[in-house]
């Protein structure tokens, strides 16, 4: 095996703290994902190296255990191959005080990826046997004696979830209205994703038991799917309401009228009341956005009016507007 140093894969400091550990992490993690570089084998490389030196680095007990051992674990694993016919008779382990009874074979250590943060790209990795038998106290090859009282337990410390994937989900705002569906490549097999009505940006799906295979068919990790709606030319979504500008006429404005507002559902006709002003804010009552989760619940649509002023007038058109100028409130009311 060859020596490991973990911040030099992260590329911190060794006294980087768990934040910056962590934005470092993701950073690569994301940068060497294997859905970002198919058929790379170095890009799988390093990002198997960047989740193993996180699963250390972020952890503090195993942080301090590296920190302290970490330059002479070469040295730690030469002695564990001389110790290695005692421990295979089931004597007892002098290090952690615990009897073992494994022998060596075959060895593959996995961990689940970040349990807080389901962002973070985990992935697979093995731990080198070095930090299994100090972090873990644990030996390696045949599995313990199944004839006592902790068997289950014995048998759970072999299990693993496997590490979650994440994707993200482009839809309109039609769509986020309606509810759609998109078809997702998950290695060799394809996924339908599915939004209800009412689905919101950043929103995130999480769809169990799709994420990378775990040690066995009941333990798979999750897939988290981020969902981005876009922009919409005419609304603008707050919450579940949506709101417009609608823009009338001088005209409309003074002697009333009506004006056609297209929602996502249907198209409106609107009453505008004569002397409307201008920024008056008309309220389409369950005509916003569908409630998530909740079936025939909807939001509100806000309408703010906007009165045009013309900037060229006919010279018939300006002779109206100064003799209406030109009315007193006497002439207006005899």
């Amino acid at each position: 095996m060859d020596n490991k140093n973990y911040y030099h894969i992260l590329g911190v400091e060794k006294k980087a703290s768990q934040k910056d550990i962590k934005k470092a992490f993701r950073a690569l993690a994301l940068k060497h994902h294997p859905d970002k570089n198919p058929n790379n084998s170095e890009a799988e490389k390093h990002f198997k190296l960047v989740n193993e030196a996180n699963q250390v680095l972020s952890n503090p007990e195993k942080r301090a255990k590296y920190d302290e051992l970490g330059e002479n674990w070469q040295q730690y694993e030469q002695s564990k191959s001389q110790q290695k016919g005692e421990s295979s008779t089931g004597t007892s382990d002098k290090t952690s005080g615990r009897t073992s009874s494994g022998t060596s074979g075959g060895k593959q250590y996995h961990y689940e990826g970040d349990a807080n943060d389901p962002f973070t790209g985990a992935s697979q990795s093995g731990f080198s046997d070095f930090f299994e038998q100090m972090f873990a106290g644990k030996g390696s090859g045949k599995p313990p004696n199944r004839n006592n009282d902790s068997r289950n337990n014995s048998r759970n410390t072999d299990l693993f979830k496997g590490s979650n994937y994440e994707t993200e989900m482009e839809i309109t705002l039609e769509e986020a209205y309606t509810g759609t569906h998109r078809i997702i490549q998950l290695e060799n097999s394809k996924l339908r994703v599915t939004t209800k009505p009412g689905a919101y940006n950043e929103q995130v799906l999480r769809i169990k038991g799709k994420g990378a295979k775990g040690s066995t068919d009941e333990h798979p990790g999750d897939l988290f799917v981020r969902i981005k709606v876009q922009s919409h030319p005419q609304w603008r979504r707050t919450g579940d309401d949506l709101h417009e500008t609608c823009t009338i006429d001088i005209f409309t404005a003074v002697l009333g009228g009506e004006v056609t507002v297209h929602t996502l559902s249907e198209h409106i006709k609107i009453n505008i009341r004569a002397g409307t002003q201008n920024g008056k804010t008309i309220r389409l009552k369950g005509k916003g956005m569908p409630i998530y989760g909740k079936p025939n619940v909807y939001g509100d649509a806000y309408v703010q009016i906007h009165v045009q002023i013309p900037e060229k007038l006919s010279a018939k058109q300006r002779e109206l507007f100064e003799a209406i100028k030109s009315i007193t409130p006497q002439d207006s009311s005899s």
